[in-house]
């Protein structure tokens, strides 16, 4: 399926720009992440969430007011659909780490808000991570992201060239850099729902970057007289259909999970719609973009080897070669 059937898009003309706009928006979200951080989850951070179900509609104030004074850290949020009437409780300390004192912290919430007069309500889930486990799934998750990386540039160093693995790789850097960025803006907790959906994210950005170096790799032996600028730009275009189909199928099912997935798939959601976009974005711009600038803009070294660009620049025509011709036989004398 041609969605452009004879697209000729100067993608590289717009390369300065996109790279600029890329770094407004890190340095933007480098210094949001100094200034306020990025919320933690309770998996990394460590404490006990807990959701409870009222009878009747309560706010988050009134949750807030009841369980101030006990837990003066906690953070309090509507939970799921509102016809739920659920409200999150997310309290920083948990209790002993060992035996049955491990859920002592969620007893103390709910007794809190039992005291405090609201209506009534049924505790509906409840999630412990003591600070050991929090920071074990920090660590895990910084060497997942990292050695993920290095096989990326491993792969593309030993498939393609070794410009192609330090474009894809500067390019994935670009992907996390822009995706935190946002989980920054719009203060999304850094969970393991997140961490999955930026594995998944670098992965499909990758995969998308590897189509356009293919194709980059096969113009390269049939487009030996023209600049490398110009292979990238009809290798981009000449896959330009694929990509808009293929990350709008996937945009469109992340935005599906992001409007009716519920409050638990919210941020993996969020990450995968930002992820594709930019994925999708760096794939064409950055990547293409540092193959272009490693390589430069002269013709393929094949063909500055190539008889046709020596006699052009001789200014003569290509000769072509004469075949020996044998020798004739003598007729026999009859």
């Amino acid at each position: 399926m041609h969605i452009f059937k004879h697209a000729n898009f100067d993608f590289l003309r717009w390369r300065w720009q996109a790279i600029g706009l890329s770094w407004v928006i890190i340095l933007a979200g480098v210094f949001t992440i100094w200034t306020k951080g990025i919320p933690k989850g309770v998996e990394f951070a460590g404490g006990t969430v807990v959701i409870v179900q009222f009878d009747q509609p309560t706010s988050e104030q009134q949750v807030r007011a009841t369980t101030a004074k006990s837990f003066p850290d906690s953070i309090i949020q509507a939970y799921g659909d509102p016809s739920l009437k659920q409200v999150m409780i997310r309290v920083p300390s948990v209790g002993a780490e060992t035996g049955t004192a491990l859920g002592s912290e969620a007893q103390k919430v709910e007794a809190a808000l039992r005291a405090g007069g609201l209506p009534n309500f049924k505790q509906v889930g409840t999630e412990i991570v003591g600070p050991a486990v929090g920071q074990e799934l920090t660590t895990k998750a910084l060497l997942a992201t990292g050695l993920s990386l290095i096989g990326i540039l491993a792969y593309l160093a030993f498939r393609f060239q070794f410009s192609f693995g330090v474009g894809a790789v500067v390019a994935t850097i670009h992907d996390l850099l822009i995706t935190l960025a946002f989980l920054a803006f719009f203060r999304y907790d850094m969970t393991l729902n997140v961490i999955a959906a930026i594995l998944t994210m670098t992965g499909f950005s990758t995969n998308d970057t590897i189509v356009i170096f293919d194709r980059i790799r096969e113009n390269l032996r049939g487009m030996r007289r023209d600049s490398m600028d110009h292979v990238i730009n009809a290798s981009i275009n000449q896959t330009l259909s694929r990509t808009i189909i293929t990350s709008g199928t996937a945009l469109l099912t992340a935005l599906a999970l992001f409007f009716f997935g519920g409050e638990v798939l919210h941020g993996f959601a969020f990450t995968m719609v930002v992820g594709i976009i930019t994925g999708t974005y760096s794939s064409v711009f950055i990547a293409a973009a540092i193959v272009s600038f490693w390589r430069g803009t002269a013709p393929t070294r094949a063909a500055a080897h190539a008889p046709a660009a020596m006699a052009s620049a001789m200014g003569s025509a290509p000769q072509q070669p004469q075949r020996k011709q044998k020798p004739q036989r003598k007729a026999r004398a009859s």
